[in-house]
């Protein structure tokens, strides 16, 4: 089961210091596979993505992603992208870049919609109740998603933030999962 840590400014803030210190913090304590820096309101975001960047690599995280802004994915040669669910139309712009992508759904639509644009992973939410997020979709949707759509990674996502919580996504056929709250 891969392990998908996100940044948000509520949690991490977008002081570089204190944002800094709680990333190294979450990725020391949790074994992680893919980590994603996600602020889409900070003033300082290419200090905070740079900050990012090389703690990841500092601490062994090859599949460093950050969320919606492909340049600068690119300015410091992060792995990939996390697109949201209103980016499908930048898929084959980061795929040109040489970017892995992994883009927000919300639907089996929305995955197979991703796959065919050549996304590399999806993360498929809510999952679990989680605010302002809609009502969740549950366990069953990861595995129906799964038996649907072939070949692409399905990260669940959504409200995660115990480990009984993943002890269930375990028992489905997600590739894995990705949370906020619960790395932080």
């Amino acid at each position: 089961m891969k392990t998908y840590l996100i940044t948000d400014p509520k949690y991490y803030t977008n002081n570089p210091q204190t944002f800094a210190d709680t990333l190294s913090n979450a990725l020391k304590k949790h074994k992680i596979d893919y980590a994603c820096f996600r602020d889409k309101n900070s003033s300082n975001l290419d200090e905070l993505v740079k900050t990012f960047v090389n703690i990841c690599k500092k601490l062994d995280i090859n599949n460093i992603l950050i969320n919606s802004y492909i340049d600068l994915a690119i300015k410091h040669r992060a792995k990939g992208v996390h697109l949201t669910s209103l980016q499908f139309d930048e898929i084959t712009k980061a795929k040109n870049a040489g970017l892995f992508v992994v883009v927000s759904c919300h639907s089996i639509d929305d995955i197979k919609k991703a796959k065919s644009l050549g996304a590399d992973g999806v993360t498929y939410s809510p999952v679990f109740e989680t605010p302002d997020k809609g009502r969740p979709i549950g366990l069953d949707a990861l595995n129906i998603a799964k038996e649907s759509v072939k070949d692409i990674m399905i990260f669940a996502l959504g409200g995660i933030i115990t480990d009984e919580q993943i002890d269930s996504i375990k028992k489905t056929k997600a590739d894995g999962f990705a949370s906020i709250r619960y790395f932080v």
